[in-house]
């Protein structure tokens, strides 16, 4: 992409009256930053209040409607599925796994509890063995095929600092999925489960398990290259540097980072999916197709954004109730401090990160993961992503794009739209957007 093509990138969509100061965000972002397509939702006491997209590669197929790779964001969707099952009784976080899947038990697993899987303390952050994407299809997966290779899996934790917890990128996905096909009365997996339960009926586009006939809505992700973020790390912002951070802010990552990957048990393991050489294979058609909960739901920022204002209003939208009273209550409470290896997060037994109030006596990565996020619960995705909910404030927020910025750790890119949604909301008159149906449509 190149400069010239990301000035003339124009913002298209809606914003209600009080939020323009997104707009004019995202419209610098796309305008200085190494962008590709991006879209932009933001829902406020039921409102939907930001509604953007733009393409700076002038993408014709590129629409709001368009779905994206969110990665780790669709671990959010993997909780709201596990917490409709506590909401019928059929799920106690604090039970063992084994009390619904005796063969997960084998090789010392079975005094895990569904909690600590979703918090990532199950010691099972890395298989010993690649799979097959074809194994990952709906069919198959209840043929037992993943189910197989847990259950003969042992534990294994990270080395020297006693934390069990170590991030389940890929895996925790695996796991919830075939504790969930298991308890679920019909025999769903997640994705089917959240296609009847939650897409169709909320009519937001947010899927785990692209089919045939939707393939042609996805937008594929392209990571930056590792050259072109060193290289413009080394500009000053006032430079015109495309990317969030410069060198020395990256380096101190890294260097944060380093001790704990070598203590991790995935910096020994083979690639999650076999035929794997970097993150460009999520694009293939075969991927998108398999269930891989915590690192493949394709979505958009509309039904994120939809799905986040539903959690935001206690589980509920319209007349229909999503997650019972206490199924939200209890995916949210007993949040557990405890450092995940790059910084010290705030998962609940339900298997969202609590985001929190910091102050100078914080490690640095602590307050930046946190600072313009208070209040947020979800999480993100690798390289900019975001699905979360502030439920004190009924925001509902999605940002999804293609240009994955994977040196950006903890989607401080994306994090200025949602500190900038925090500080419109504090400025609104406290009467205003109630009942509002239409929004303000300002030129591109």
């Amino acid at each position: 992409m190149s400069d010239s093509t990301a000035r003339q990138c124009q913002v298209q969509g809606t914003v209600a009256p009080g939020f323009e100061s997104v707009r004019r965000l995202i419209e610098h972002d796309m305008r200085t930053l190494a962008e590709r397509n991006t879209q932009l939702c933001v829902y406020y006491r039921g409102e939907r209040v930001v509604d953007l997209w733009a393409s700076a590669t002038d993408d014709p197929l590129f629409s709001p409607d368009s779905i994206i790779n969110v990665f780790s964001s669709g671990k959010s969707l993997e909780a709201i599925a596990v917490a409709s099952l506590v909401g019928r009784g059929l799920l106690d976080y604090k039970a063992k796994v084994t009390e619904h899947w005796p063969e997960f038990g084998a090789n010392g697993k079975g005094e895990l509890t569904v909690a600590d899987v979703m918090r990532h303390e199950g010691g099972l952050a890395a298989f010993d063995t690649s799979l097959d994407p074809e194994d990952l299809l709906t069919d198959n997966i209840k043929q037992n095929r993943v189910g197989r290779v847990i259950e003969g899996h042992a534990q294994r934790f990270r080395k020297g600092d006693g934390s069990k917890r170590e991030y389940h990128a890929v895996t925790r996905g695996w796991i919830v999925n075939e504790l969930f096909r298991r308890v679920d009365p019909a025999g769903r997996t997640i994705g089917e489960f959240l296609r009847e339960e939650i897409r169709h009926p909320l009519e937001a586009d947010a899927i785990i398990g692209v089919e045939e006939a939707e393939l042609g809505k996805v937008s594929k992700v392209a990571p930056l290259g590792f050259g072109f973020q060193f290289l413009q790390s080394l500009k000053p912002k006032a430079l015109g540097r495309r990317i969030t951070h410069g060198i020395l802010q990256i380096l101190g990552r890294l260097l944060r980072l380093i001790p704990s990957l070598w203590k991790g048990t995935v910096r020994r393991a083979p690639a999650p999916f076999k035929g794997m050489k970097g993150i460009g294979f999520f694009n293939k058609r075969e991927v998108a197709m398999g269930e891989t909960p915590s690192a493949n739901a394709n979505c958009a920022a509309r039904g994120l954004a939809k799905i986040a204002a539903m959690m935001s209003a206690g589980g509920r939208w319209g007349e229909r109730e999503f997650l019972s009273k206490d199924a939200w209550n209890a995916l949210h409470e007993d949040p557990v401090e405890a450092d995940m290896g790059f910084s010290t997060t705030h998962f609940t037994q339900g298997g969202v990160n609590r985001f929190v109030e910091t102050n100078a006596t914080h490690p640095r990565l602590e307050r930046e993961l946190n600072a313009g996020r208070e209040g947020f619960y979800g999480w993100m995705g690798l390289g900019g992503s975001i699905f979360q909910w502030h439920p004190q404030h009924e925001i509902g927020f999605g940002y999804v794009p293609t240009a994955l910025h994977v040196l950006d750790i903890l989607n401080e890119r994306g994090k200025a739209y949602q500190a900038e949604v925090l500080t419109c909301v504090e400025r609104l008159p406290s009467q205003q957007l109630l009942g509002r149906p239409e929004m303000k449509t300002e030129a591109s």
